[in-house]
């Protein structure tokens, strides 16, 4: 076998139908150009097995209205999981449940939340606050009705206690039983030679933390015997608009079944408008730009706002049993095939809503049905391999990502194959549907040494590796990657390139913000006829050159040194040696 670096090297000289000049450019005579002295007949073969029309067939399937958006615990899952199960059957791979099955069952509870009852009274009047439009409030408790009264009002800045900064936001206070308001995202530290710039050496400068996400600041206020957490919404810091929490409201949320049983959420989280927040601030008589200014200082303390909420929040709840679907491709090697690359993809959308004129299903093309389309066609070059690399490789399409990452979080916590000997997982959440690009981004460059793998590889392509544009919007932690991250895995996450071939400069850029704005979870996001999947064919074919390299190499990839999930991958390969 070949080192992890080596072994890129080689198998990108495979690339098939598509081969690329300095700076990404393809001569038009080398399209169907036979691969190089060094290649192999069978990975050849196994690129050229991923295809655009391989691609949109699959997608046009998943993103149809007959699949109603793919929401767990409807009929749309049904068609899904037997689509995927089809399809992992028709490549001759093995199921990927021990059981013998391609299903492992994820318990879900289903909470749909009423309008709430609140009142918040400050300086002893009360604020007016309508639901949707100046804030959302929700209960992961497993129950019929859950109320907060009287609930002392607690800015606590941005809800951060990260140790390797020396940093508590909360400085010891008693804050069991109140109401916290918390910034989203990390920590605005000014850069000391120019403020107008992010301390790059405090909260990754302006690449989001986990303790800028959301889902942080809820398990903190947990932690803390909150009563409620408000993450006060702006958009810049947020990375999108308030539409999308706003949009959450009325709709089925879920939880694993086994956390509404055994771990203690605040009774209330939610979101709460800036504009919602500075009239809290406002009857308070405190500015709320100089507290969020005073909270960019690590001497800051949690302050209170002489105020209160009070929140009743009833749910109709429901149990499910979504499911994850999995195939395996059995390693070659004996005494290699229990160590595993786990591929993975979400196949969920939002389903539909019937409150809607007009289109009312979010069919999810671009997000997911894309992705889930492009763990088909790996899996399919894998299948075709002659021989299959030495380690055994998982194909996961995992349920629930719009939910919370639940499916991928199911997985990690409760996994078919022992994490100690999972060497990488690689996530697609979203393909590049317009053309080919010189570059690839890598969302969260610089974690581990898979950058490393798929670098080598694109330059033998042609391409470059590039970070993220906006890493302050955190989106490392926003697809199923993370939870492997968080157990330890070493975890690789693309996006599309941003350097189209044949296009102007910001082509790219202006078909995010397009996307973003027209499409991103609204039921507009369906196949379009002027979609160009060779980009996609190109990013795919990439990564399962990655996943091989991994498989065969002597080598296991690592989390780079200051990273936060390397501690744990390092007590995980302790503890089972």
């Amino acid at each position: 076998m070949k080192s992890l670096l080596d072994y890129p090297t080689v198998l990108a000289l495979f690339f098939l139908a598509g081969a690329c000049q300095p700076g990404g450019q393809r001569a038009p005579e080398d399209e169907d150009r036979t691969p190089g002295l060094a290649a192999s007949s069978s990975v050849e073969a196994a690129l050229g097995s991923v295809t655009a029309d391989g691609l949109r067939s699959h997608i046009e399937v998943l993103a149809s209205d007959e699949y109603e958006g793919r929401a767990p615990g409807t009929a749309g899952e049904e068609l899904t999981v037997d689509y995927l199960m089809a399809q992992f059957q028709e490549l001759g791979l093995n199921p990927g449940n021990p059981d013998g099955t391609f299903i492992q069952d994820v318990p879900l509870v289903g909470l749909t939340a009423q309008v709430p009852v609140a009142s918040f009274v400050v300086g002893g009047e009360t604020v007016p606050m309508t639901g949707k439009e100046d804030f959302t409030a929700f209960t992961s408790l497993v129950e019929p009705e859950v109320s907060i009264r009287d609930s002392e009002i607690v800015f606590v800045g941005y809800g951060v206690v990260a140790p390797e900064y020396d940093w508590d936001d909360f400085k010891g206070a008693d804050l069991a039983g109140k109401t916290l308001l918390m910034l989203v995202n990390d920590p605005a530290i000014p850069e000391p030679n120019d403020p107008s710039g992010l301390d790059p050496e405090m909260f990754n400068g302006r690449a989001m933390t986990y303790y800028g996400r959301w889902t942080y600041k809820y398990e903190i206020g947990a932690e803390l015997g909150a009563a409620a957490v408000f993450v006060i919404h702006e958009t810049d810091p947020a990375g999108y608009p308030w539409a999308v929490p706003a949009s959450n409201w009325g709709r089925e949320r879920f939880i694993i079944a086994a956390d509404g049983e055994s771990s203690r959420p605040s009774p209330i989280t939610g979101w709460m408008h800036v504009d919602a927040t500075r009239r809290l601030f406002d009857a308070a008589g405190v500015d709320f730009d100089e507290m969020k200014a005073a909270a960019a200082d690590p001497a800051f303390r949690p302050v209170e706002l002489g105020g209160t909420a009070s929140v009743t929040v009833r749910n109709e709840i429901r149990e499910i049993r979504s499911r994850n679907v999995l195939a395996k491709l059995e390693g070659s090697d004996p005494d290699l095939a229990d160590e595993y690359v786990v591929y993975t993809a979400h196949w969920d959308h939002l389903g539909r809503n019937e409150s809607l004129e007009g289109d009312q299903i979010y069919n999810g093309a671009k997000d997911n049905a894309s992705g889930t389309a492009g763990l088909l066609e790996i899996a399919r070059a894998f299948a075709t391999l002659e021989v299959p690399p030495s380690r055994s490789v998982l194909f996961l399409a995992v349920t629930a990502e719009e939910k919370g990452l639940l499916g991928a979080k199911y997985y990690a916590q409760n996994p078919l194959y022992p994490l100690e000997k999972t060497l990488a997982n690689i996530n697609m959440d979203g393909a590049n549907l317009w053309g080919r690009t010189e570059d690839i981004v890598i969302v969260g460059l610089g974690n581990s040494t898979l950058d490393d793998v798929l670098g080598t590889a694109a330059e033998e392509m042609g391409r470059v590796v590039q970070p993220d544009p906006e890493p302050e919007k955190g989106f490392f932690y926003r697809s199923d990657h993370f939870e492997f991250a968080k157990e330890g895995v070493p975890a690789l996450y693309v996006s599309q390139g941003t350097r189209f071939v044949g296009k102007p400069e910001g082509y790219g850029e202006q078909k995010r913000r397009e996307y973003i704005a027209m499409d991103y979870h609204k039921p507009s996001d369906e196949v379009k006829p002027e979609w160009d999947l060779a980009g996609a064919v190109d990013d795919f074919r990439l990564l399962f050159l990655v996943g091989n390299a991994v498989a065969e190499a002597d080598a296991w990839p690592e989390w780079k040194p200051g990273t936060e999930f390397k501690a744990t991958r390092e007590a995980m390969l302790t503890a089972s040696e």
